[in-house]
């Protein structure tokens, strides 16, 4: 079994509903991927989707969903908290860094 650890991000409980309603329909990996793209002199974009675990992946519970990301992309996503936000401008996650 693979080890649970702390995990760095947070998930609003409104991130958390949508979440476990996206977890119900047709997804064929079941967990949550966050993670990193990017780099250079525009910064980095935040990935969410849903993922089969790899071998260098840490796993991670949040609110009973299991999250996974790569070890190296831990240091930018420390204390990121991720809220799912529905209104009539935009509906999306939004990732906010501490």
């Amino acid at each position: 079994m693979d080890k649970v650890n702390n995990s760095p991000i947070q998930l609003t409980a409104s991130a958390v509903d949508q979440v476990k309603k996206l977890l119900q329909g047709a997804t064929e990996a079941p967990y949550l991927r966050i993670g990193v793209k990017g780099g250079g002199c525009s910064g980095v974009a935040y990935m969410l989707g849903f993922d089969a675990i790899m071998e260098d992946d840490d796993i991670f519970d949040v609110a009973g969903i299991p999250v996974i990301m790569k070890k190296a992309h831990g240091i930018y996503l420390m204390g990121m908290e991720i809220d799912y936000q529905q209104d009539t401008a935009a509906t999306g996650f939004v990732f906010r860094s501490p």
